[in-house]
Formats: structure tokens, sequence, C-alpha cells
């Protein structure tokens, strides 16, 4: 199972993950509803996008949210899988569930302790999150050599979580 974030044309997309964008670009949520309904909600998506980012400049906001998904879905992947194989039925059984071989053999990411989703989320309130974020993504590119050097590592920098002027013309907004 592959997993591809994509930037093309100041556009991202997701691919490989069973959800679809479709040929205008819209949501991949798969919600098949008239136009005003998709305007309230993507209206909603922005203003909990809005609250999120805090203060941030939608620019940096992506590059930080981008890594932070693609951290949970791995970790969900990961998840699913060790699930599997602590029953041990069928195929599995007899696994180690601690195995990296056992989950690059599904093409299913490592993902180690350290960088595991319930991991970040027992830490998330500590005032070193940051750093905590950074060793995952370092951890798994240390154990998954196909993402060597591609993931962001750079949650600890100064000011990751400060607050810039406020921007407020939005070119894609509608007033």
């Amino acid at each position: 199972m592959g997993f591809r974030v994509t930037y093309s044309g100041g556009k991202t997309g997701f691919s490989g993950c069973g959800k679809e964008t479709t040929k205008k670009g819209t949501p991949w949520l798969g919600a098949k509803a008239d136009s005003s309904a998709n305007l309230g909600f993507e209206a909603k998506l922005w203003l909990t996008a809005d609250k999120l980012r805090n203060n941030m400049d939608a620019a940096e906001y992506k590059h930080v949210v981008l890594g932070l998904i693609f951290l949970k879905y791995i970790s969900d992947t990961f998840d699913e899988h060790h699930a599997k194989l602590i029953a041990g039925q069928g195929d599995y059984e007899g696994a180690n569930p601690e195995d990296p071989d056992e989950y690059k053999a599904e093409n299913v990411f490592w993902v180690p302790a350290e960088a595991r989703w319930s991991h970040l989320q027992a830490n998330a309130k500590q005032p070193t999150i940051g750093k905590t974020v950074d060793d995952a993504m370092v951890a798994i590119e240390r154990d998954n050599p196909r993402l060597k050097g591609v993931l962001p590592k750079d949650y600890a920098r100064p000011g990751a979580g400060q607050a810039s002027p406020r921007r407020t013309d939005r070119p894609d907004r509608h007033h």
C-alpha cells in the first residue's frame, strides 16, 4: 500500500490511501452532496484549519500538517497490521508483532515505539512535543530507508508553534 502527498500548481493531492480527488480537485472525502452542502462543509474545514494554525502562515502550515498527517497515516496502518499479528490467526500464526520484517513483508512501514501515534498523543501537552515529533520522524527514517531524508524534522525549531502576523486576505475565501 502506498501513500503519496503531491504538490502540483500549488494544490495538494493524496493518493494510494483509498481516498481520491475528483477531476476538479474537490475533497477526497467522497461525499456526494449538492454544492451548497459542500460550501458549508468547506467553510467548516477552513474554520477548523484556521483555529488549528492560529496565526501561522498558510504556506508554512501545510508543511507542518502534511508531515503530521503522514505520520498519523503510517501509524494507523502499522496499528492495524500490529493487531492482526497479535491475533495470530491464519497466515499470522506465530508471527512476532515486534519484528520489523513482519511489516515489510506486507508493505507496511515499521513504526518504532517512540514514533507511534499513541506515544506522541500521550506526550502532546509536554513542552518538548516538537522534539518528540522530530525524534519520531528520525526514528521512522532510520528504520525505513525508503523514507530517508523525506520526512520533515523541524517541529522543535524556535518559533514552530509561534504566531506570525494574522493573514486576512486569503484569496481562496469566498465573501
